[in-house]
Parts: structure tokens; sequence; C-alpha cells
């Protein structure tokens, strides 16, 4: 099994109000004004207050080539991953004492708004201090089900390995794939939902020392489940451009959280013996206030199983893959009672979706 004994979240540094952007776009999205009028209520009804950028606004007017875009990404995300790690080695809100890095065994990272090779991950090695033995495990292309999908990766090693501890690192620059050229919806509903942040999470075997120093009650991963629809890949993904990463979103994807999701959901329901309508919350991934609403809808749940879910999209917008985890630490500093189960999920390209069961204890 695998114990999530720390989680911490890190804001990029530019917050801006959901006014501000819609402002900016509507001076630089490449359609005449009666098309951006019709767009406009997509930004005023996204539910989303506040979005944290990489980058002040005005870094966003000007078009950049594809290599010095990616040159700012991995500069950024090198910074965000660090601090996001030294958090949840440090948080003192979980662990009775810090976490050095030297203990840990394996890191995960996750991203899928930039391009390096040799990996972030190869990098953290010396930034963070980790042996030169660690284990690393880079997962691209996974985008909004990054997050979910690394915990059940780190579930699954921690089987094989149960006195290991896994680091999962989850940073994404949404924001920077913005095309000024590309006159899309899908470009311009991810203008009116996209932001930029980082996650980390210390996930430790059943017989790690590190569980003797957890302060409360924490997560245990008892189950981790994939299901991916048969020729879906164009519902949600990036298109490779010279200028860079065009995002592409299709409407038909509340309706497959109803329908997909939903049966995938029961699923698990069912091998679990869980009742999903008593469920007091369920950790999902808030893609957008439709996706949300669809969530409740598919569970037949009251509204307030997805309280965390709406507040982190309200204060952040979608981030990707660390939006989950953003609403994972909402909930662990709630600190639920020993015995409450739950379920982490996320949907994502492919089209996939992943769910995780969870268990207080």
């Amino acid at each position: 099994m695998a114990h999530i004994l720390s989680c911490s979240i890190h804001e990029a540094e530019f917050n801006y109000k959901q006014e501000e952007i819609q402002r900016l776009i509507e001076n630089i999205f490449p359609m005449n004004e009666s098309e951006i009028k019709k767009l406009i209520p997509i930004f005023t009804n996204s539910q989303i207050s506040n979005r944290q950028l990489a980058f002040p606004l005005e870094w966003y007017t000007e078009e950049r080539r594809l290599q010095d875009v990616n040159a700012s990404y991995c500069e950024k995300v090198i910074s965000y991953s660090k601090q996001a790690a030294m958090k949840c080695l440090r948080n003192r809100q979980f662990l009775q004492k810090e976490i050095q890095p030297e203990e840990i065994d394996h890191i995960i990272f996750v991203s899928s708004t930039g391009i390096a090779t040799p990996t972030i991950d190869a990098y953290l090695l010396d930034e963070l201090g980790l042996r030169n033995d660690t284990k690393r495990t880079p997962l691209f292309g996974l985008g909004c089900a990054g997050g979910t999908s690394a915990v059940g990766k780190a579930y699954d090693y921690l089987k094989g390995a149960p006195k290991s501890n896994v680091l999962i690192i989850c940073v994404e620059l949404c924001s920077i794939t913005f095309q000024h050229n590309d006159s899309s919806v899908s470009n311009f509903v991810g203008s009116a939902l996209f932001g930029d942040g980082a996650s980390c999470l210390l996930l430790a075997g059943d017989e790690s020392p590190l569980l003797q120093i957890k302060i409360s009650t924490a997560p245990k991963v008892t189950s981790f489940s994939t299901k991916t629809k048969p020729h879906s890949q164009s519902v949600m993904g990036w298109s490779v451009k010279d200028s860079g990463f065009e995002v592409i979103f299709k409407k038909s994807i509340p309706k497959l959280v109803k329908s997909f999701w939903k049966e995938h959901i029961e699923e698990r329901r069912r091998a679990l013996h869980m009742d999903t309508t008593e469920l007091p919350f369920i950790v999902a991934h808030p893609g957008g206030r439709k996706v949300v609403e669809a969530f409740v809808t598919s569970l037949g749940a009251e509204e307030s199983v997805v309280s965390a879910s709406r507040d982190v999209l309200h204060q952040h917008g979608n981030m990707s893959s660390p939006t989950v985890h953003f609403v994972l630490h909402q909930i662990m500093l709630q600190f639920p009672p020993s015995g409450v189960r739950s379920f982490m999920t996320s949907l994502g390209p492919g089209f996939t979706s992943e769910i995780v069961s969870l268990e207080w204890l």
C-alpha cells in the first residue's frame, strides 16, 4: 500500500483577477469584436475569481517562438519544482520532523506544458540533493489526469518496494500555451480557464520508517484504476505547431463525465463496496464549472461533496496536473477522521479516467 504523508502546493507568483485576464484576451485574441462578445460569457460564467500566472500580463502580449517559450518553461519549472518539493519535505502541518532528500527513493515528475531532455527530474537530483541512485519516472502527455495517475503509479511501485518513499512533483505552465494566431474556441476556453502552479506529495510504503512521523490522520491509497475510451484521442490534448502547443478541448467533455466517467466510478464503487452517494467528499480535479457539476450529477450526491474542488477552481483556475493535489491539500488540512473513505479522480487526454481510492488512517 501507499500512504500520502505530506502534501504541498506552490502558486505561480503573478496573481490576477479573472477580469484583468479577460481584458487582456479581449485585446489580443484573433477574432473580431462581435465574435469575442459571443465568447466572453466563458469568462464570466467560469466561477473563477483569481488565477496565478508564471509571468506578468505584459509577457503574454508578445508572440514568441516555441524555442524561447520552452526555455522560459524549463527555468520556471525547475524553480517551482524545487520550492514545492522542499515545502513538502518540511511541512510541519503533516510531519513531526523534516524529511531529508536522501530519504527519497523514487521521484515521479509530471508535466505536459513543456519539453526537456534530460527530463526535469534529472535536474532535480542536483537541485534537491537527492541520492544518485534515486529512481526517476517522468510522465508527459497526461494533462489534467497526471496528478491522479502519478499517485496510482506510486501506489503500484510501493506495493513491490514497501520500505521505499516516493516524491511526486507536478508542475504546469498552462498559460504559456496561449496561441496568438489561433482563433479556435478551444484556445479561447483555455485562456479563460488555465493557470500555472506546482504541487508535491510524499508517499511511503507499508514498511517505511517515515510512517511513524505523521502528525495525524493521512490518506492511504487502497486501489488504482485507469479506463480509456476507445477512439477518443481527439477529445482533448495538444496540437503541436511551430509556434507551440495549441489546446484541444471538445465541448463533449461534460457529457463524457456523465457517461464514461460515471460508468468507471460505478465499477469502482461496486468493486470496493462503497456507496458514492454517502461520500463526505471526493478529491476531484475541477477541470471547469461544467465538469464539476457533472461529477455531482453522476454521483447523485450533495453539492458539498465537491466543495474543495469548487474552491480551488475559484481561487486558481485549472492548472492541469497539480490541480487535483491543490484539492487534496485543502482536504488533508481538515484531517478527516480515521476510517473516512473517498476517491481521487482526474480526466485527461486519451480520453482517460483515473481513479484512486483513499482511506484516512
